[in-house]
């Protein structure tokens, strides 16, 4: 059942603040789903999803070369979430060290990676059961 991305029922929204990993999807170039596993944040105010990576991981390399459709999917027993929506990456300091910091507050504070960037995903819709 879809959701409105700006207006997610409080228990979405508490899935979505508890310390669980997600996996996220990106398309490579022959369009075939790459999927991994993250740590990801969400802003219901603005309706943006937050990952950080390393600029050269591949997730980051599909965004840049177009491939911006993305999904994030969080499973808790019968309780899931998938956010979908446009990404891009950012890699200035300001972007990294607030997605820093969003990271550190619900899971921990993450080792340092000086090549550290930040996929925004614009989230357009959502599916999920609470």
């Amino acid at each position: 059942m879809p959701h409105d991305p700006h207006d997610l029922a409080p228990g979405l929204l508490e899935l979505l603040t508890e310390r669980h990993l997600a996996t996220l999807t990106t398309l490579r170039a022959d369009g075939s789903p790459h999927v991994v596993p993250v740590g990801v944040t969400f802003d219901a105010a603005t309706a943006t999803a937050r990952v950080i990576t390393s600029g050269s991981s591949a997730k980051a390399r599909h965004v840049r070369a177009g491939q911006q459709r993305v999904a994030v999917c969080q499973v808790d027993g019968r309780r899931w979430i998938t956010l979908e929506g446009t990404a891009v990456v950012k890699d200035d300091a300001a972007s990294v060290a607030d997605a820093v910091a969003r990271y550190a507050r619900r899971y921990r504070q993450p080792r340092e990676n000086p090549a550290r960037v930040v996929i925004e995903i614009s989230v357009d819709r959502v599916l999920g059961h609470e």
